[in-house]
């Protein structure tokens, strides 16, 4: 049977696998799944239609699926979906998304999303991400795999985040992070490229030489931003094995909207 605590309050209509613990006074609402090797520590709350992956770990006085902080929010049967093997440490606070989007908060995999974290609706988190101590995100912000997000980072809507990029303690975010890029400041500002975590991540030398071009055509060589775009592409010609992680940069920019712009 599912390790429920006698002090838990489980809704009869909620979805849990046999393998579930649950622990003390935790509330667990009727639209709510969770899948087998979770564990649920005490103190939580779970509502709202949420869906919990295997293996996951959340700890006390997390609050996942409550409805989200926007005004416009009328009681639709909007989502928050969270992946497999994700750590969720204390008073984390993750909402179910809106109509105004796509209608689904979203956690990847292998997530290790610290104290206090806080994720609106609409918020896309990609696989392999840490969130440090009180780092927030507004609402539709989109994190990319093997992102790195500091202590106290706060992140302006419809942010977008690229994949391995990092953010140092107390930034704010105002525009699109690019990929690979770390930045700091408030507002946050390019300071380089994330190369120990590329080459912590297996990154080779030939692959991390190509990040550092396309960090000096965005960043060090004056260019606009097309012609910085054009530059890298370039790059697909001499370094054959790093196309992809072009890609993922040029992809990245061209979804960027001019309005917001990129971090610089």
């Amino acid at each position: 049977m599912t390790a429920i605590h006698p002090t838990a309050i489980i809704d009869p209509a909620a979805e849990l696998d046999s393998s579930v613990t649950v622990g003390p006074y935790t509330v667990i609402g009727p639209h709510v799944k969770i899948a087998a090797g979770t564990t649920v520590g005490p103190h939580c709350v779970l509502e709202g239609h949420t869906t919990i992956g295997r293996d996951n770990r959340i700890f006390q006085f997390a609050s996942l699926g409550a409805i989200p902080q926007d005004k416009k929010y009328a009681g639709e049967p909007c989502e928050l979906v969270i992946g497999e093997r994700n750590t969720i440490r204390e008073f984390c606070t993750f909402n179910i998304g809106s109509p105004g989007d796509v209608g689904v908060t979203r956690v990847g995999d292998d997530n290790w999303l610290m104290a206090y974290v806080h994720l609106a609706h609409d918020c896309q988190v990609g696989n392999h991400t840490i969130f440090a101590n009180n780092s927030t995100l507004a609402g539709h912000v989109h994190v990319g795999d093997w992102a790195i997000l500091a202590g106290f980072t706060m992140v302006h809507q419809f942010v977008r985040i690229g994949a391995h990029s990092m953010t140092a303690i107390c930034s704010v975010l105002l525009a699109d992070l690019p990929p690979f890029v770390m930045c700091q400041g408030q507002p946050a500002v390019a300071r380089s490229m994330n190369y120990e975590g590329l080459r912590r991540r297996g990154f080779s030398p030939e692959r991390i030489s190509v990040v550092k071009a396309m960090h000096k055509a965005l960043y060090r060589r004056d260019l606009t931003l097309q012609a910085a775009q054009d530059s890298m592409a370039d790059l697909v010609n001499s370094h054959p094995e790093s196309a992809p992680d072009v890609q993922l940069m040029l992809s990245f920019l061209a979804q960027t909207s001019p309005r917001r712009g990129i971090v610089r």
